[in-house]
């Protein structure tokens, strides 16, 4: 398995998804052994974890964004920044050391930033690749534009691939349009929820202001993710502005950052409504699962999201949900609210129509959480499986 973060040492969604079916995959008696750019320790005992980078350096910093340079603090003392590309040129040609090291049966990998190391593992073994996509680059570009680069190392790595996995409907619909990869070459297994991880929600809240202010009758709508093109936030902040001049006590939590951070907060003080809407950076822990259960409602409004955690998670922890319908988790549940990402109007319609009507926020998310329990990862690390054994020759 070939991936670029895992938790605790994760900037989104990536990494706790790739955690979540290790860990299933592991309990169908299948050995894996998790590739990774960097050495963490993780406490993780279901499978190996190996550091594909041992290359006399001390110190790996790195942001707290998913696609960012990396800060190199070698042994001896000197510092070396490598861009993306740099960074995943050398876990390429770091994989491509490992597989002489060990045995396996098959390469499964997320992402373009494992795509070229898995396609130098099938070149030297002769074993199968299994391509896992979890966003393609014009979803991270907000178009079907984007880095030119990034797209020849999809498109080379789809071509070569002996099969491809998608994490929605949506993003095999992506792929197709945008490859001309032919459908029946890629499966769609839905992402899912650990449900027995999540931690218990602390009844002492670490956000005192809002809690406060809900006290008087305000109502708080939350957004939790990266602030990059791909998230649609300027919409959000526009839908914003209508819902206070009809809903004046509505808040709004921003958690995260990205490259879009100062750009949103001009954009907040220039709608006018600074005041109503709060920036709190990246979060983990309390502080992160506080922000979920401080909401009345929680918006994902991404002009192309492939799957989409944090809804799942809002969910867990009490919150109910809208989302763009460009995204997979709108394949997923069907009791959250659900608008185009461009219609600006009805995005704030629906969010004053939940913080000015409690009873119709709490049966959305009974609803929604019922949805929610049912989930497993068990079911897509079965379809995983039907990949390994039905299309690539590796029986179970």
């Amino acid at each position: 398995m070939l991936g670029w973060e895992l938790p605790p040492h994760n900037s989104g969604g990536l990494g706790i998804a790739c955690y979540q079916m290790c860990k299933a995959l592991s309990k169908k008696d299948i050995d894996i052994e998790f590739v990774l750019p960097y050495q963490a320790d993780h406490g993780i005992d279901f499978m190996k974890v190996t550091a594909a980078q041992p290359q006399g350096v001390a110190t790996v910093l790195r942001s707290g964004i998913a696609y960012d340079s990396y800060k190199y603090i070698k042994d001896d003392g000197t510092v070396e920044w490598l861009d993306i590309f740099g960074q995943q040129e050398l876990y390429e040609h770091a994989v491509a050391k490992l597989i002489h090291e060990t045995e396996f049966d098959i390469v499964h990998a997320h992402d373009w930033l494992t795509f070229k190391a898995a396609l130098r593992a099938k070149e030297a073994k002769g074993v199968p690749i299994v391509l896992h996509v979890h966003s393609v680059e014009s979803d991270r570009a907000g178009s079907r534009h984007g880095n030119p680069l990034v797209h020849e190392i999809e498109e080379m790595s789809f071509l070569a691939a002996d099969r491809i996995i998608a994490v929605s409907q949506h993003t095999k619909n992506t792929i197709i349009r945008d490859y001309g990869i032919p459908a029946d070459k890629i499966e769609v297994v839905h992402n899912s929820i650990d449900i027995t991880g999540f931690d218990p929600i602390d009844p002492d809240n670490s956000y005192k202001y809002l809690e406060a202010m809900k006290a008087q009758g305000y109502r708080v709508v939350v957004n939790i993710g990266r602030l990059t093109i791909q998230k649609g936030l300027p919409n959000l902040l526009r839908a914003a502005k209508e819902v206070i001049a009809h809903a004046p006590k509505t808040l709004f939590l921003i958690v995260g950052s990205g490259e879009q951070y100062y750009e949103l907060i001009d954009l907040a003080a220039d709608l006018g409504i600074g005041e109503n809407v709060f920036f709190v950076d990246f979060q983990r822990g309390k502080r992160w699962r506080d922000a979920y259960a401080i909401g009345d409602l929680f918006v994902m409004p991404s002009l192309s999201e492939p799957f989409g955690l944090t809804p799942l998670e809002a969910i867990g922890y009490g919150t109910p949900a809208l989302v763009s319908k460009t995204s997979g988790i709108a394949e997923v549940i069907n009791n959250c609210l659900k608008v185009d990402y461009w219609d600006i109007d009805e995005i704030a319609n629906k969010i004053a129509a939940v913080v000015l009507n409690d009873p119709l926020r709490d049966t959305l998310h009974q609803n929604a959480y019922n949805e929610f329990a049912r989930l497993s990862w068990d079911d897509a690390s079965h379809k995983i499986m039907q990949v390994y054994e039905d299309h690539v020759g590796v029986a179970a």
